[in-house]
C-alpha cells in the first residue's frame, strides 16, 4: 500500500511561515495563524501516532509546528510590545503629531 500524505502537513507549514512573515503586523495576525497551524498539526499529530506506517511526510508536520511555535512566540512579544507603546506614548497622540513629539521628548527627559 502506497503512503499517504497527512492532510494537515502543508498547511501548518504555510501558516507557520506566514505567520512569522506578519509579526510586523502589531503581531495579531501572526498570532492567530500561529494558533490555526498549531491546532491543525496537533489533529494531524494525533492521527500518525495512531497510524505512523501510513503516512511519510511527518517532517513536513514536525517543521510545520516548529515555526508556529515560533511564530506564536515573535507574534506575542510584537503585540506585547505595541500595547507597550501605546501604554508609555498614549493612543491619542497617535494621531496627533506635535502631540506623539511632545509625549516623545517627555520620554527622552525620562532617561
Amino acid at each position: 500500500m502506497e503512503n499517504q500524505k497527512l492532510p494537515n502537513a502543508t498547511a501548518a507549514l504555510v501558516l507557520g511561515i506566514v505567520s512569522i512573515l506578519t509579526c510586523c503586523c502589531y503581531g495579531v495576525f501572526g498570532l492567530a495563524l500561529g494558533i490555526v497551524g498549531l491546532v491543525l498539526t496537533h489533529k494531524d499529530l494525533i492521527l500518525y501516532n495512531q497510524f505512523p506506517e501510513r503516512f511519510d511526510n511527518y517532517k513536513n508536520l514536525n517543521t510545520g509546528k516548529i515555526l508556529c511555535i515560533i511564530g506564536i512566540i515573535i507574534n506575542a512579544i510584537s503585540l506585547l510590545y505595541f500595547i507597550w507603546i501605546i501604554k508609555m506614548i498614549g493612543l491619542d497622540a497617535l494621531s496627533d503629531p506635535a502631540l506623539l513629539q511632545e509625549r516623545m521628548k517627555d520620554l527622552q527627559n525620562l532617561h
